[in-house]
């Protein structure tokens, strides 16, 4: 069975397959569409997951143990299999083509790969997983498309395009759909909901701004402390809104806990950040190095530190929210500060 991206969420409210074969390129909607099948699975009852990542070390034969193994606590599971090099070899393939043979009961198998080849379609494991699943193949959202896609992306926010906006806001982000809602999260934490003129888009997004939490985000991860610190204060002086600097550090710092976490699991830094959809290629070195940094418990402690300093912008905590940012950036950046209480 073949669903669209766009028919996913509607074929999973009718009911679970139980494998789904996930192929693409493009991040954001991987990532978006893994999420929904995760979503769909847990509301299903199946509680327990396992990640299982198939490189070219990977033993097939876990796969079978996995899907044959007992839990003693929970009747039902998510077996999370990623495939990045998006060949399974022959080992692989017998692996899979079997699975899709006999599926075991009150278990979802959830396949990620990248774009398919042509040749891979006419494999015998591709075709099993067709046969006793589904199959989600996500293509990159061009032209006309993609003016609709950010058109309905500003409203599923709680905001209405003037017109000029969905052209200009099409043109600034070149195609990146990440970059796309990353402008849009800002816009929103700016303005609040409702109505979007051209001028306000430009006076969020603008590219002249001198200080971007984005850059704040990057000076920290690269351990520059002082760097880090200058550019938090400059986005204070600029008179940028804190819950836009606090976003940008909170969101980062809840992916490093996540990868934190599997490193604790024994999964190598790269590997780990490697398996990240929604990390592009380009900062993949960076947040590898971040992570490296620092551990859980460390990482924990920041994600605390960002639930305070959310407080302190509301006034429900007497601090000052930039000198509890300042702590999160000079934490993040390696240098030893210690934890506000």
């Amino acid at each position: 069975m073949r669903i669209r991206v766009s028919e996913l969420e509607a074929t999973l409210e009718r009911g679970l397959a139980p494998i789904y074969l996930l192929s693409g390129d493009e991040p954001l909607q991987m990532k978006e569409a893994a999420d929904a099948i995760r979503r769909a699975a847990r509301d299903g009852g199946y509680d327990e997951r396992e990640v299982l990542e198939a490189d070219n070390r990977f033993d097939w034969g876990r796969l079978a143990a996995e899907a044959n193994s007992l839990s003693l606590f929970a009747q039902r599971r998510l077996i999370d299999l990623r495939i990045p090099s998006g060949k399974p070899g022959a080992e692989g393939g017998r692996a899979l083509a079997a699975y899709a043979a006999a599926p075991p009961p009150d278990t979802l198998l959830l396949i990620t790969l990248p774009k398919l080849e042509r040749g891979q379609s006419n494999s015998k494991w591709f075709k099993a997983l067709e046969r006793a699943g589904a199959l989600v193949q996500v293509w990159p959202i061009e032209g006309a498309q993609l003016s609709r896609w950010v058109e309905q992306r500003l409203r599923r926010a709680g905001l209405e395009p003037a017109p000029g906006v969905v052209p200009m806001l099409t043109e600034r982000i070149e195609g990146n759909l990440l970059a796309a809602v990353q402008e849009i999260d800002k816009l929103l934490l700016l303005n609040g909901p409702g109505r979007v003129t051209p001028e306000r888009l430009a006076g969020a997004v603008a590219d002249s701004a001198r200080y971007d939490v984005f850059g704040l985000v990057d000076a920290a991860l690269q351990g520059q402390v002082a760097r880090g610190l200058r550019m938090l204060g400059g986005l204070q002086a600029e008179g940028t809104a804190a819950p836009v600097v606090l976003w940008a550090l909170a969101r980062e710092i809840r992916t490093l806990t996540t990868l934190a976490g599997e490193v604790a699991r024994g999964t190598p830094p790269a590997r780990a950040v490697g398996a990240r959809r929604d990390i592009w290629d380009k900062r993949r070195p960076l947040v590898t190095r971040g992570l490296q940094r620092l551990e859980l418990p460390a990482w924990r402690g920041l994600l605390r530190l960002c639930a305070r300093t959310d407080r302190a912008i509301k006034g429900q905590d007497p601090s000052d929210p930039w000198l509890l940012m300042q702590q999160i950036v000079a934490r993040m950046a390696g240098a030893p500060v210690p934890m506000a209480e």
